[in-house]
């Protein structure tokens, strides 16, 4: 058994995270004393290694709590999860290393790096986060047949469909003062959905879905804050007069 004390040293944390983890349910003592201290035993300590596994991967604690509270929750999967995502976590800092290592050299006139290669390793992140997301909303398997066909797609392809992605989004600007009903709104509506093919074809419930997204994620938002600051809302807007004239057929 390990005191409060005794367990902050161990595991590098307070003495008032164990309290507030208590809390909240999330990390209970093995035992109370007559006296009010805690005592932490092999299965609390075990959990609570589960827990600053999560929390090192950024997991807020409410969702932490949920993982830990299923009845199926398996600890040698879970670790086994962890494994692989500090792998993953290693391999990209291995990208960032060399990128770095690379700059270095464009920099001292040893190698030649054009402006897109500069880059290129953060936006290989970007892609991580939105697959992630991507698979907690729609069906895993669809989310990873659409980044497999997107892996396959040269350099120059991928260039070129987003050049095609940016007049889209150039042409809902357009259209903004006529409105998210109007013709010319709907048909940025038709060369958008007709876009996605490029990386999957989503139903008229996952068109909301994503449209929505482009409002509510901060991400998504701020890349369309740039192009303009209301286009994410009229985007939204007239995917949903799309959908809705779609039912109605």
């Amino acid at each position: 058994m390990y005191s409060i004390q005794q367990l902050a040293k161990m595991a590098g944390i307070t003495r008032r995270t164990l309290h507030y983890y208590d809390e909240i349910g999330l990390l209970k003592p093995s035992r109370v004393g007559e006296n009010g201290y805690r005592y932490y035993g092999e299965e609390t300590v075990l959990r609570l290694q589960q827990i600053l596994f999560y929390r090192e991967l950024e997991l807020p604690l409410e969702e932490i709590q949920l993982i830990l509270s299923d009845p199926n929750f398996d600890p040698l999967q879970a670790l086994k999860g962890h494994k692989a995502e500090i792998q993953k976590r290693i391999q990209r800092l291995e990208r960032l290393i060399q990128t770095v290592d690379h700059t270095i050299n464009h920099l001292r006139g040893e190698q030649s790096m054009d402006d897109q290669q500069l880059f290129d390793v953060f936006n290989e992140e970007q892609q991580a986060e939105y697959q992630k997301e991507a698979e907690q909303l729609y069906d895993p398997a669809i989310v990873r047949a659409s980044n497999q066909r997107w892996n396959r797609y040269t350099k120059e392809e991928k260039q070129r469909i987003g050049e095609e992605g940016e007049a889209v989004y150039k042409g809902f600007v357009q259209a903004m003062p006529k409105g998210p009903a109007s013709p010319e709104a709907q048909a940025c509506v038709t060369a958008w959905r007709k876009h996605l093919d490029y990386f999957w074809t989503p139903n008229e419930e996952q068109l909301l879905g994503i449209a929505g997204g482009y409002v509510n994620d901060p991400r998504f938002r701020a890349n369309f804050d740039k192009i303009h600051p209301q286009l994410a809302e009229f985007v939204y807007d007239a995917v949903n007069v799309y959908v809705a004239s779609r039912k109605g057929k």
